[in-house]
């Protein structure tokens, strides 16, 4: 991927002014509804049907499908047409930085991506809409068609590594970057929000954009409050002149 002048970790906030709740905010899903976490939790979901069921019934009404790019994720991939080295680190899998037209050979998605299904058995992949459309059609816990093993949504459940070779990349990218934004992420979650320290361990300016304080707040050079959508573009645009 080369030698990035920007690295952006994005997380669960840059897309709530998309209409996707963030998970451990003030008012995040799992703070909400702990039981929602068992949907999302391997060895409950592989264990139990009724889970499934329940599981691919919220992966129906699931907004991050149906949700668009705003100005937070236009203002990335503007960034990136200019010239101006970006690289993004998402703990999202809504999908949306692609949707913005960031290339998808600058994203690297740690935990993921909703918008696809797996098998946990053959490994086989495809889109969600397809699964989607078989659970529409009356299937409750649609099994892989090629292997009859269970399908999953293409993210990282709790209970299982994130990918080590995505991982690793990560990591590389934050030690040669120059400038360092973590956005809309608690940075509560590792590894990923260690990647923070990483950054300021190198030499990065370390740019935080977030509505509530973070553990590595005191590491970095620039602590930004304000709401994403209007920090974020503004915080580009001077990047991309200065660069």
């Amino acid at each position: 991927m080369g030698s990035p002048l920007v690295a952006i970790l994005s997380g669960a906030g840059i897309s709530t002014d998309s209409g996707i709740p963030d998970y451990r905010g003030p008012n995040g899903l799992w703070r909400r509804n702990p039981e929602a976490e068992k949907l999302v939790t391997y060895e409950y979901y592989m264990g139990d049907p009724e889970i499934r069921r329940r599981s691919w019934q919220m992966r129906r009404q699931n907004r991050a499908l149906q949700a668009e790019p705003n100005a937070a994720h236009r203002a990335v991939a503007d960034l990136e047409r200019t010239g101006v080295p970006v690289r993004v680190i998402t703990q999202n899998v809504d999908g949306l930085h692609q949707l913005a037209g960031m290339p998808a050979r600058k994203i690297l998605e740690l935990h993921g991506t909703a918008r696809s299904f797996v098998c946990t058995t053959c490994h086989k992949r495809g889109p969600m809409e397809d699964a989607i459309a078989r659970v529409e059609a009356g299937e409750d816990d649609p099994l892989c068609l090629d292997c009859g093993g269970i399908l999953k949504s293409a993210t990282v459940m709790f209970g299982e590594r994130l990918d080590p070779a995505v991982l690793g990349e990560a990591v590389a990218i934050t030690k040669a970057c120059r400038v360092f934004i973590a956005v809309g992420s608690s940075l509560q979650v590792q590894p990923a929000a260690g990647l923070a320290g990483v950054a300021a361990d190198h030499g990065a300016r370390l740019i935080i954009v977030n509505a509530e304080p973070t553990p590595y707040d005191d590491r970095a050079d620039e602590v930004v409050r304000e709401p994403i959508g209007i920090a974020l573009p503004t915080l580009l645009r001077t990047l991309g002149e200065e660069s």
